[in-house]
């Protein structure tokens, strides 16, 4: 028996082709595409977004969108430089919930000394 001449993957029951791909692989692929679907919304101008802090094709970011795949490699790293969803998904995946913890208390920590200095821009002013 041979394998049908588009793809490599017998259909299922269903019609459709197993991926071949274990649950992880989805679960993975739906986790990223939750988290990109909060940060930027399931939107066109979202993918473009996307696409250009990755590099990569629209296409491949619309299946990032729906689940269907995955980002991996340089690619979930640059999501991750630039979407605070992106990075807490993947730690929290990978069970390091504290690092994330760590970075919004850095972020905080700076948000409160930016806030600290304007506070005291306009008390000098005030002053004068």
């Amino acid at each position: 028996m041979s394998f049908p001449k588009k793809g490599k993957f017998f259909p299922t029951k269903s019609g459709y082709a197993d991926t071949g791909w274990p649950d992880e692989e989805s679960d993975f692929a739906a986790a990223i595409a939750a988290a990109l679907n909060r940060s930027l919304g399931p939107t066109r101008a979202g993918a473009k977004t996307v696409s250009a802090w990755t590099g990569a094709n629209e296409k491949t970011v619309k299946n990032w969108f729906s689940g269907r795949y995955g980002p991996s490699g340089q690619h979930l790293v640059d999501l991750a430089r630039h979407s605070d969803e992106v990075l807490g998904t993947f730690l929290a995946m990978a069970g390091r919930e504290d690092l994330m913890v760590a970075t919004k208390l850095v972020a905080a920590e700076q948000a409160i000394t930016e806030l600290l200095i304007a506070v005291r821009r306009l008390s000098d002013r005030a002053e004068d």
